[in-house]
């Protein structure tokens, strides 16, 4: 499930996937094996797996938590709490966009059912919540996890209503990424070091760095989920174009105003379903509009702006280091 390969990604399954495990336990058996199945824990049976994610905002976490000068078993609870948090969005997010495949396998409303996921979803924020405020002054974590999901809900109710509408601008695209993805990874970079006592200063700065970080990793994901090998993406390829999604390459080649521009409006207006063929074509026209390479620059800007806070701030060289490995990661990878 690592990133990259670091001391807080090993640490994941050292610290945190324990922690994760014995709050499992405390779900009722329904809710308990759908949301390990969500997390690559067990397969639909029970039986053991290895599908987890990237592990992505728990180790940043347990970084956040690090650059206090705290030993990593200090943020666990963060690390627990984002990746609580983040398994909740994805259990409602395949619901609503009726996807079929995450990490290889089945999504877990096709295995159990839409009613299941979304109550295993339900219980994996709650769980959040509780491996917070347990915690002695883990009350201002909790508190910053909370808004942050509230951004992340307002970012897929705006995700959801741009499949509605035609008139979707670039800018209020950027805003439903911010919202939507960006949010949870600034809480990531900054509740290991609000849980651990860091300065105001430190943890804003992390928070700003987490957010640049956060814009750059969704508009990766939208190059990719247009673009990248579904073997290693573990999403059926053209998903997101067949469901209109209009993703940030999509906004930008829409509002392009040229021929492929104008040719991707009217495939996207169609009222009938987008073929194979269609989605391919698609495909050829957000690319001819030059929205690829724009959506690609723009994530090594938020990367460069990321870069230029984590500067700012004085950290353990190590703790430096190693926010700088995944800050190239996000912009690198594949999947």
């Amino acid at each position: 499930m690592t990133v990259v390969r670091s001391r807080s990604t090993d640490q994941i399954q050292t610290y945190v996937e324990p922690a994760i495990r014995a709050l499992l336990d405390r779900l009722d058996p329904g809710s308990r094996l759908v949301a390990g199945y969500q997390l690559g824990y067990w397969d639909a049976d029970g039986s053991p797996a290895a599908s987890q994610g990237k592990g992505l905002r728990p180790a940043l976490a347990l970084l956040s938590a690090r650059a206090t000068g705290a030993a990593p078993e200090a943020g666990v609870p963060a690390a627990a709490a984002v990746e609580l948090a983040h398994n909740f969005s994805l259990l409602h997010d395949d619901v609503m966009d009726g996807d079929t495949e995450r990490r290889h396998r089945p999504t877990a409303w096709t295995v159990f059912g839409v009613g299941p996921a979304i109550l295993a979803g339900d219980a994996l924020i709650g769980l959040a919540y509780e491996a917070l405020i347990e915690v002695a002054g883990g009350e201002p974590a909790a508190r910053r996890l909370a808004e942050d999901v509230r951004a992340l809900i307002a970012g897929q109710m705006a995700d959801l209503s741009f499949e509605r509408r035609d008139d979707v601008g670039l800018d209020e695209c950027l805003t439903m990424v911010g919202d939507k993805t960006a949010s949870l990874l600034a809480g990531s970079c900054a509740l290991g070091a609000l849980l651990c006592g860091g300065p105001p200063g430190l943890v804003d700065g992390l928070s700003r760095f987490g957010f640049h970080l956060g814009l750059a990793f969704q508009l990766v994901d939208d190059v990719l989920g247009i673009w990248g090998d579904p073997r290693r993406t573990g999403k059926p390829v053209g998903s997101d174009l067949r469901a209109r999604k209009r993703s940030v390459p999509v906004v930008r080649a829409l509002a392009s105003g040229g021929p492929a521009g104008l040719a991707l409006a009217d495939l996207y207006g169609s009222p009938t379903t987008l073929t194979d063929e269609d989605v391919a074509r698609a495909t050829e026209l957000i690319e001819a509009t030059g929205a690829r390479e724009w959506t690609q620059q723009r994530a090594w800007q938020e990367i460069e702006a990321a870069r230029t806070e984590l500067d700012a701030l004085k950290l353990p060289e190590d703790v430096r280091a190693e926010f700088t490995d995944v800050a190239d990661f996000i912009t690198g990878r594949d999947h």
